[in-house]
């Protein structure tokens, strides 16, 4: 249980860091430190597959992509847009308006007990497979294929010459 909250409260801490950082691509950098930090706490869920997911998808291909993007855009704080005035009372006063939101749905859920699953193969891949290749069999592979014809349409876009396909 000490490991949950001691997870939770770098998950909290990191993605704090995010909002606070001044360099965009640090703030990017504490983005995947804080997608490490849900892909521990999905495994101590007992969620094998969406810690996977989250490890792959999330920290190994659309933050890598975001990092590229902005070192690749070289952001200067000569081209950063003056905000004026009113632009930070209307942003802090949305974020009170959240934290006071916020503090009202924390004050009438309560902390109470962590929820202890009765089943602890509920997240495991095996059962996501059975389900998926036995009851949606038939929409997975409709699925595979739009996404093969849209590939394919990508391919087809891209090149730069159509007498060649």
């Amino acid at each position: 249980m000490n490991t949950f909250y001691f997870i939770a409260f770098l998950s909290i801490f990191f993605s704090i860091l995010v909002i606070s950082a001044k360099n965009p691509v640090h703030s990017i950098l504490y983005l995947v430190l804080t997608f490490f930090t849900f892909t521990i706490q999905y495994i101590l869920l007992n969620a094998q597959f969406l810690a996977i997911v989250n490890f792959i998808v999330y920290m190994g291909a659309i933050l890598v992509l975001f990092l590229y993007t902005l070192m690749l855009m070289n952001l200067n704080k000569d081209s950063e847009p003056f905000k004026s005035n009113i632009v930070k009372i209307a942003a802090v006063l949305g974020g009170g308006c959240l934290f006071v939101v916020l503090f009202a749905c924390f004050r009438q859920v309560g902390i109470n007990e962590p929820v202890v699953l009765k089943d602890p193969s509920l997240g495991l891949v095996k059962n996501l497979g059975k389900v998926l290749f036995n009851e949606f069999l038939l929409p997975f592979e409709i699925s595979s294929l739009l996404l093969l014809s849209a590939m394919v349409g990508a391919v087809l876009l891209a090149t730069k010459d159509p007498k060649t396909v």
